[in-house]
């Protein structure tokens, strides 16, 4: 009786269960099919082009936001919409031969993403302006990274009121040391790597970085920031060293400031600022003044339909991961995404976008030979972005042609494999661990115990025959001798200016540079001949729901917002492997702000 009761409660409660899921599941297909219903976005007849940063994402590939209505209303959503770059650089393309768009408002305070995608968005606003049109900029808080950006302006407005907080500072990257609060919980990381440069790791095992690693960021930050100094100089009719000085002695604190040294052309309170804009857009009265959302303007005039011959972009953004995942660059689904290219007769070239700082070594082989085999059959070209380094250049160093960003972090061809091991914290937590084992090495990824001689050799031996590996794919890629790449190699990270004078990467260009070459290789001479499509596609709307269902959505770090949110995203691939994983990835991700 007692067993029929138990039975006849648990009915109940997977009864109920059911019934609390299937409203749920009812629920949010009600608010997808809402936003569905909601129609395309109605955009005003003529206005100004509001490109306010802070107003959405600048990311690779968009985001389909239609779903977004019952993300939010579920708690998951990130903020506002994701617009790709590529996206974004064709709808300012679509502005500059719009009668409707009189010109650009760009708002860059509050700019998101890696340097080079502003890079390629301030390339894309100065052909805008040789169409005749207006790029204006407004700023209230500048930062060296908005600021660059707005410094591609006809003119740039700054707002009149105190109390702002202007952190024009240069550029930065933190290194972070754990070696003494390791061995103070008695963890200790045993570091086999191939690459004097090849710095990821050294975090755990050193308490201040090596000679090398100090000089390869030094390097780094500064040809990075000669980039962007001398491009922003320029713009506004100073000398780099001028800048600098105003930079290096704090003069750049308060809107008078930007004004007497030439940063901006007027300070404006928010009254003077509308009346600005309404004169600039030819309108007597406030309330004619349309701003045009610059992601509703994304939504209504970019068209991704296919046509009956393409040039697609293959998207490799993230991680590289073993495995199958929606949110990084997972072997088995990219691969499945090459063989679906290769075989699509209606593509007739590829361009490989690479966002990565590279991951699994064994994902980035079957990569790179997927895309060997895609090669084959159709012209490849690969685009560069804010990174395309370690197991992202091993991927893409074949290709017939590299494009890269001229702040582009890549190279990094090195390897390394991290081991920890747990004796000293067991011992401190008083935990005696006796391991029975068959042979004498069958405890060797315990965890428990160091390497012995024997192991750690083992170990060195097989990084150094993965090392040699990379540095002879990178010479059969590149035409470059085994030496060279070596020496070019070691795990040091080159700035793409710097690159491209080492043979590492072929010009300096973006991602619409790249499509034009590839379309060249595939006959194409006109525009109108081809159709642009990305891979892997989107996440469809079903897909985006499985996701949150299954619970796959990366929660938010503690770190966010920390100087150690960059140790979390440097570790997040780490930690879902195997000890024995080796890896070619970039140990640090920068940005600028």
């Amino acid at each position: 009786m007692k067993d029929f009761v138990k039975m006849m409660l648990a009915v109940i409660c997977a009864f109920i269960v059911m019934q609390i899921v299937g409203f749920f599941l009812l629920f949010v297909m009600i608010g997808s099919m809402a936003a569905l219903g909601s129609g395309k976005t109605v955009l005003p007849r003529e206005g100004v082009l509001d490109l306010n940063m802070s107003q959405f994402s600048l990311a690779e590939q968009t985001v389909d936001e239609s779903f977004s209505p019952t993300v939010s209303l579920l708690g998951l959503s990130a903020g506002g919409p994701t617009v790709g770059l590529w996206d974004a650089i064709q709808a300012i393309e679509a502005a500059a031969a719009d009668p409707g768009v009189k010109y650009i408002l760009l708002r860059a305070d509050g700019a998101s993403g890696g340097v080079s995608s502003m890079e390629e968005l301030r390339a894309s606003l100065a052909e805008f302006r040789k169409s005749g049109k207006a790029v204006v900029a407004y700023t209230e808080n500048p930062t060296s990274g908005s600021y660059y950006l707005a410094s591609v302006a006809d003119k740039v407005y700054m707002t009149s009121y105190h109390g702002g907080n202007a952190q024009m500072l240069g550029l930065s990257s933190r290194m972070l040391f754990l070696k003494d609060l390791l061995d103070k919980v008695g963890v200790n990381y045993q570091l086999i790597r191939h690459g004097k440069y090849k710095s990821a790791g050294e975090m755990y095992i050193k308490n201040a970085p090596s000679d090398e690693n100090r000089e390869q960021y030094q390097v780094m930050v500064n040809s990075l920031w000669k980039t962007i100094a001398a491009t922003t100089a320029e713009s506004r009719g100073l000398t780099e060293d001028k800048l600098n000085e105003l930079i290096d002695n704090l003069q750049l604190n308060f809107p008078e400031d930007f004004l007497q040294n030439g940063l901006v052309d007027e300070l404006l309170d928010h009254e003077g600022l509308i009346n600005k804009l309404c004169t600039l857009a030819q309108v007597e009265k406030q309330e004619d003044l349309h701003l045009i959302p610059f992601a509703d303007y994304v939504s209504a005039k970019v068209l991704n339909f296919r046509g009956k011959e393409n040039v697609a972009i293959l998207f490799a953004d993230g991680e590289i991961i073993d495995g199958y995942d929606y949110n990084e660059i997972a072997s088995d689904r990219f691969v499945a995404e090459i063989d679906k290219i290769r075989k699509d007769k209606t593509v007739k070239a590829v361009v490989l976008r690479v966002n990565s700082p590279g991951g699994s070594v064994v994902a980035s082989e079957k990569i790179r030979t997927a895309l060997k085999l895609l090669m084959d059959e159709k012209p490849l070209v690969a685009s560069y972005g804010n990174y395309a380094a370690s197991g992202g250049y091993w991927i893409s160093s074949g290709t017939q042609k590299i494009y890269s960003d001229a702040t582009c972090l890549t190279g990094s061809i090195g390897v390394f494999s991290m081991i920890p091991e747990f004796s000293k914290t067991a011992s401190k937590l008083g935990v005696n661990v006796v391991t029975v084992g068959s042979n004498k090495h069958s405890d060797m990824y315990s965890l428990m115990r160091p390497f012995d001689k024997d192991e750690e050799a083992t170990m060195q031996a097989y990084v150094e025959d993965i090392y040699d590996r990379f540095v002879n794919i990178v010479s059969e890629g590149r035409s470059l001798e085994p030496a060279q790449v070596d020496d070019l190699g070691q795990g040091r990270v080159w700035v793409g200016t710097d690159a491209l004078e080492r043979g590492l990467v072929d010009e300096i260009g973006g991602l619409r540079d790249a499509v034009n070459y590839a379309a060249t290789l595939a006959g194409f001479v006109n525009k109108s001949d081809y159709r642009v499509v990305g891979f892997p596609a989107p996440l469809s709307k079903a897909d985006q729901l499985m996701e949150m269902i299954s619970g796959r959505k990366e929660e938010p770090s503690i770190l966010a917002g920390t100087p150690f949110e960059a140790l979390g995203k440097s570790l997040r691939g780490l930690r879902e492997n195997e000890p024995t994983q080796v890896y070619a990835r970039l140990p640090y991700e920068i940005e600028i702000r």
